[in-house]
């Protein structure tokens, strides 16, 4: 029993001191506190709702992308692609910037809404924007709408939906100015 006793302590201490030992994190030094990354985000599946509006807006430390839906969004996608490419042809749609992020939203559009039409189209003004070169229309398809964003870079994003306005919501795509805040390398 003793015995049991001292090698349960001993396997506890190496436990405890190992964790003791570990050295720090790394402290970052990220740009305006955004901890968002570059991977891909979203959920899978498919959404009811029709596309009705695609704006944009300047924020201190990032752009911001916001594609609204007249229904709640349950299933979108953003994504660094090498190429974005039209829904349906598979055509590229050609986008200023030296990153593209692939927004998709599943839901239709109204295919006779001449804001919507003609793919590579641009959807908003990103004159004087600090990360946005350029949002294009890249088409619907069967319930899958699609975005082509031309960014600065590849840079860190993070996106969410949120609820409304009324019945509806909005698929948000904030993209930040950079990586690091400024005089560091470490983030």
């Amino acid at each position: 029993m003793r015995r049991r006793l001292l090698v349960l302590l001993s396997v506890l201490s190496l436990l405890l001191g190992g964790s003791l030992l570990a050295a720090p994190a790394a402290s970052a030094h990220p740009y305006c506190a955004q901890v968002w990354g570059s991977t891909a985000k979203g959920v899978p599946g498919m959404s009811a709702g029709q596309l009705t509006n695609v704006r944009a807006g300047r924020h201190a430390c990032f752009d911001r992308l916001v594609l609204d839906v007249d229904r709640p969004l349950t299933a979108w996608s953003v994504r660094y692609v090498g190429q974005v490419v039209m829904d349906g042809s598979g055509a590229v749609v050609p986008v200023r910037g030296g990153a593209r992020l692939e927004v998709v939203a599943r839901v239709n559009v109204l295919p006779t809404d001449a804001f919507f039409v003609g793919s590579g189209r641009d959807l908003v003004n990103t004159a004087g924007y600090r990360t946005f070169r350029q949002v294009a229309w890249a088409g619907s398809f069967e319930g899958v709408s699609t975005v082509a964003l031309g960014v600065r870079a590849r840079l860190p994003f993070r996106a969410f939906v949120l609820p409304g306005p009324g019945a509806g919501s909005r698929l948000v795509v904030d993209v930040g100015h950079q990586w690091c805040a400024p005089g560091h390398t470490d983030c």
